[in-house]
């Protein structure tokens, strides 16, 4: 059965919409479907930042193009790394800024411009001190709330903020001023790392719900995600039992070589 909706677009012009009785999720989100042409994973350059919390959205990037066999290359041009492929079925980039985390918009905005990407076509990705480690949100469009990573990218975007973020989870020092040492000098304990790894390791139905640009039925799955805290922890230990019977298994394989090389020499 179909009906007509009156309903209003950004500039408060009065139109109507044709929708059926039981719509898919994503009709009142848009009208049409963007897909993503830019994820960006943010963070700070150099070793010592590595496995800080406020890399975890450059790490979340960097393990997408693992997945995915892209390769990321360092770009002057762009100030980062970026590499082209496709993630579940859309062809897109993926950038790593290699500035500071306050300049990332040097890097995104210098992409955003050479490949006429629109804000609508990008998703951020970067830590929230809000969220604890293990939770992980999508977000589109709104402000920065405090985050300079995300102001800066909105100001490489021309100060348009409607590009999509992805909020991974990294707890809160609980007090304000330890924010900077939290998140940029401490290198958090293994087991909260495997699960912030282990809450962004998303499914393909999902991944592909966000590169289609299908945001109400990506957040509908990540938002309502059918695992505790506790699960989350216990996945991220299976991930690390099974890490380790593998390193094992290679150490193993590794020594037996060297073992047979050595007969040889000695034959």
């Amino acid at each position: 059965m179909l009906q007509s909706r009156r309903c209003s677009d950004s500039n408060n012009k009065a139109t109507f919409a044709v929708i059926s009785k039981n719509p898919s999720p994503d009709l009142f989100w848009s009208n049409k479907l963007t897909s993503l042409k830019l994820i960006v994973g943010l963070g700070n350059p150099g070793s010592q930042y590595e496995k800080t919390r406020h890399n975890v959205g450059a790490v979340w990037v960097r393990e997408l193009a693992n997945r995915f066999n892209i390769l990321l290359a360092q770009d002057t041009k762009f100030k980062g790394e970026i590499g082209r492929g496709v993630v579940a079925g859309v062809d897109l980039r993926l950038l790593i800024p290699s500035t500071f985390m306050n300049l990332s918009g040097d890097s995104s905005g210098a992409v955003v411009r050479f490949y006429k990407i629109e804000p609508e076509e990008i998703l951020v990705v970067y830590d929230e001190v809000a969220f604890d480690p293990g939770v992980v949100k999508l977000k589109s469009g709104g402000g920065d709330n405090g985050h300079n990573g995300v102001k800066s990218v909105r100001a490489g975007c021309a100060n348009r903020d409607q590009f999509h973020r992805l909020r991974i989870g990294v707890g809160h020092p609980g007090s304000k001023d330890k924010v900077n040492a939290y998140l940029t000098q401490q290198t958090p304990a293994q087991s909260e790392r495997e699960l912030t790894a282990a809450s962004g390791n998303f499914a393909e139905a999902l991944l592909a719900d966000i590169v289609l640009g299908k945001w109400q039925s990506a957040m509908t799955a990540l938002h309502s995600s059918p695992f505790s805290e506790k699960e989350l922890q216990e996945k991220a230990d299976q991930k690390a039992q099974v890490k380790s019977k593998r390193d094992a298994v290679q150490r193993a394989q590794k020594e037996a070589v060297n073992n047979a090389d050595d007969a040889h020499e000695d034959g």
